[in-house]
């Protein structure tokens, strides 16, 4: 076996075919050379059962050493010569698992797969999320070319939205050894007995109480801005601060600005590390103030590239607090040696309720890291109005008068609170049993179909011999059946004789991967085709549809209707209505919903056809026609709407937009124009983030001309500019059409200051912008902004070698197109910024 690195590493040291004691020994002299580690008496276990070919339960604390023990498994399946699979709940933690293996087993050996990225993907260790092998395992079933399966974060089984992917594989692949690990497993009888019998293997349960690093537990009584500031004075940092909303992590990192975290000499560390990093407009300059100081944020609402920069000054022991969410209770290292629980309730999605066991233990277990730490420690807050009580009832003293006097306040209405009690109970207790969750999908027909062979066969496996009661399989089959009939009639599966019978199959034109993304999705391809090509705005329109089946970015959609609610109001004030009559018709202002009355009118039709979809739920709405409708690039339109804290979300939900337009609008409906928005929407994901990819293509080009090591990523390799948007040059010229458009809108509002804030540095200002325009509406009322205004023949673009010369036409309402914005594109300045750099030359009526 090779590597990308010049130093031997552990698939170096494993000889095809080792024995089982011999391999056990050579891991373990690994372990003690490279990692300092000997071998816990659980991790030990884990490793020999692994080796001999059982499967293995592992449920053991936070910090107790399960990624060693997956390493082992890795290592036992090269040997072997079998390829061998980790599964993550999220992307975060299999990129991170992703260069944690490349370091031990060298970059050509391992790949990564997490549906935004695939790198290396014929490796023989595979890092993915856990939906990315239970497609797999559908697709190929026991035909996979899978022989180990390591299952991170296993407690996700119980997940109600999710939990079927970490369930199909221990179905459909009989022929692999599983690792099965979570720190908050609980009883594991059932899983043992299930792996044996479906994989003739013998499984280990193997379960350890006992953590390398203690756990010291205390309740609170102060005021949370005194708790950190003791814990920092009292060297307990670093401190992660856990919050169970985004907005009230960022708000309690910028109020920790007023307090000196750490010291000017790791000040100085942190912005040598940071380097050049890009932080873009936004929360990208919250962030960065923040970091410098000390402070980090960790949230899922957070672009990937800032919560990988995060985890990396963690883990280089540069942040003394981290205020974040839960987000890095799954299993993200990051060294912590004090966990501070804000609450002990959440709100979940539907209500708010108190801590479960697991979720407690999965927090409070990132506190006091093995090899950081010789002691945790778990602090819980007490609720603000116990806090208040208590700072009364120690003011009065010991005096029974004065303590009768007090005031006590009472909780919030709806408050559900919690106690010193709840605190110590949720110590000892047990985690909540693991409950399939197992769902029939689309997707899932469409995967086993794909197969080949017996599909009814493949299928009555997957529903009959499933976790699920009785009761439940019944409910699925029956769905099943539904889901198989319309995609008869929807003509994507067809029926063809074969010597074993009649088999499905997909119909031949349909792409590798369509339809894989949303249950609405063959709806969407049938109310595309009832769409004319040929219409103006035709290309938008078929991304309406396309957004319809996507799941709802709830935050991007509120800010929305606020925006729309606030112009209304403003609108109906100057018209003078009153406020009860203002307050009414405010009820009827949501967010664009573009083709609500067509879709809605096609889809019960459809339905008639297509009883599957009776509970699938449509969803018009319009964000990335938006973005695109008003020309804004990811920045200005985060700023727009203000969702600064959930850029994360938007970009996510951009992301799904493109996979589901690529995978589902067939070829012979895209126009030039539809494939233009296709390209400019996927340049915009890519470089807005492309972090996950520019790490690797670091890692993978190996080892300098001097053959030295593969160094790990930086924060500022982390941030680094993805590779030069003016490459893909049809999305690129999008993004030049939109830019120039951009100052068309402006201009027709007369937002002379926002046009400002775009071109002062071409020398344009809000009053040279205002200026140059009086000539202009001194001829003609207004500007068009139609669907006219925008298209392809109001731009004339010529392309040199460094620069762009770009002439934008105004659409005025005579038709006389006499007026032209004149502008040069800097390609060398685009690259680096990732966007369109125009310089504005002038605004001239053409002869």
């Amino acid at each position: 076996m090779t590597s990308a690195t010049s130093s031997p590493t552990l698939a170096d040291r494993i000889p095809p075919g080792a024995d089982p004691d011999a391999l056990v020994e050579t891991f373990a002299e690994w372990a003690f050379e490279e990692r300092g580690l000997s071998l816990y008496p659980a991790q030990e276990e884990a490793v020999l059962e692994l080796v001999t070919g059982a499967n293995v339960i592992l449920s053991t604390p936070t910090g107790s050493g399960k990624s060693l023990v997956a390493i082992g498994a890795h290592a036992a399946a090269l040997a072997r010569g079998e390829r061998t699979f980790y599964t993550a709940p999220i992307k975060a933690l299999v990129s991170e698992k992703f260069f944690a293996l490349i370091d031990v087993f060298g970059a050509d050996m391992v790949g990564m797969l997490t549906g935004d990225a695939a790198v290396n993907e014929r490796a023989p260790i595979i890092c993915c999320t856990a939906e990315i092998l239970a497609n797999l395992a559908l697709r190929s079933g026991r035909d996979s070319d899978v022989g180990s399966v390591v299952m991170d974060e296993f407690h996700f089984y119980a997940d109600p939205s999710r939990g079927w992917a970490w369930q199909v594989p221990l179905i459909e692949l009989p022929q692999a050894q599983f690792l099965l690990m979570s720190a908050t497993l609980g009883d594991t009888g059932f899983f043992a007995e299930d792996l044996t019998r479906r994989t003739g293997r013998e499984t280990a349960q193997i379960t350890s109480v006992d953590r390398p690093v203690p756990l010291h537990f205390r309740y609170e009584l102060t005021p949370l801005h005194e708790t950190i500031t003791e814990l920092l004075q009292t060297h307990e940092a670093p401190v992660y601060v856990v919050h169970f909303t985004q907005q009230s992590a960022v708000e309690r990192a910028q109020s920790l600005m007023s307090v000196n975290v750490t010291s000017r000499e790791d000040k100085a560390a942190i912005a040598e590390t940071i380097g050049s990093f890009r932080f873009t407009a936004g929360f990208g300059k919250t962030l960065s103030r923040l970091v410098r100081h000390g402070i980090g944020v960790h949230h899922a609402g957070m672009l990937p590239r800032y919560r990988r920069l995060v985890e990396t000054l963690a883990q280089a022991g540069l942040l003394r607090v981290i205020c974040g969410t839960d987000t890095l209770g799954v299993g993200i290292n990051v060294p912590i040696r004090t966990v501070l629980f804000t609450a002990l309730s959440k709100y979940d999605g539907t209500r708010s309720r108190p801590l479960k066991a697991r979720e407690f233990h999965q927090i409070a277990g990132r506190a006091g890291r093995a090899g950081y730490d010789t002691v945790g420690t778990v602090v819980a807050e007490a609720p603000e109005h116990d806090i208040e009580n208590a700072k009364a009832l120690a003011k009065a003293g010991d005096d029974p008068k004065k303590r009768r006097k007090v005031n006590r306040k009472q909780a919030p209405e709806g408050f559900v609170g919690w106690s010193q009690t709840s605190f110590e109970k949720l110590q000892t207790a047990q985690p909540e049993p693991l409950t399939s969750h197992f769902q029939v999908t689309f997707a899932m027909l469409l995967n086993v179909i794909s197969r080949g062979g017996d599909t009814f066969a493949a299928m009555k496996h997957l529903l009959e011999d499933n976790h699920e009661p009785r009761a439940r399989q019944r409910k699925h089959i029956l769905r099943a059946i539904a889901i198989y009939r319309a995609l008869l009639t929807a003509g994507i599966v067809t029926e063809t004789d074969t010597p074993q019978g009649r088999r499905p199959q997909l119909v031949g034109d349909l792409q590798l991967d369509f339809a894989l993304n949303q249950p609405l999705s063959p709806f969407a391809l049938a109310a595309v085709e009832l769409l004319d090509t040929e219409a103006d705005g035709y290309a938008l329109d078929v991304l309406s549809v396309i957004e319809a089946t996507l799941d709802d970015p709830r935050q991007v959609l509120a800010a929305q209707q606020n925006k729309a609610r606030g112009e209304a109001i403003a609108s109906m004030k100057a018209e003078g209505i009153e406020y009860e009559e203002r307050m009414a018709l405010l009820e009827d202002v949501t967010y664009p919903k573009p083709l609500d009355e067509m879709l809605h009118a096609a889809l019960e039709t459809y339905r008639r056809g297509a009883p599957w979809v009776e509970d699938a739920r449509l969803s018009p709405k319009s964000v990335v026609r938006d973005m695109s409708e008003k020309a804004m690039t990811f920045t200005e339109y985060v700023s727009h709407y203000q969702l600064a804290r959930s850029e994360g979300l938007v970009l996510r939900y951009l992301a799904d937009a493109y996979r589901a337009l690529r995978q589902t609008v067939p070829e012979h409906a895209r126009t030039d124009e539809l494939t233009d928005v296709i390209e400019w929407l996927g340049e915009l994901v890519r470089q807005t983030d492309s972090s996950l990819l520019d790490e690797w293509e670091k890692l993978a080009a190996g080892a300098d001309e001097a053959g030295g090591e593969v160094l790990p990523p930086t924060a500022e390799a982390v941030g680094a500019a993805p590779s030069g948007v003016t490459a893909n040059q049809r999305a690129f010229r999008v993004l030049v059409r939109n830019a120039m458009f951009r100052r068309v809108e402006l201009a027709s509002f007369g937002r002379w200051d926002l046009l400002g804030e775009l071109d002062r540095e071409s020398g344009f200002t809000a009053e040279r912008w205002r200026s140059e325009f009086e000539p202009y509406f001194a001829l003609h009322p207004r500007i068009e902004i139609g669907p006219d205004a925008r298209g392809p023949k109001m731009i004339d673009i010529v392309e040199e070698r460094e620069r762009w010369l770009v002439r934008q036409v105004l659409d005025d309402p005579a038709g006389d197109h006499d007026w032209v914005i004149t502008a040069e594109v800097d390609l060398a300045a685009s690259d680096d910024a990732g966007e369109a750099v125009v310089w504005i030359t002038g605004l001239t009526d053409r002869p």
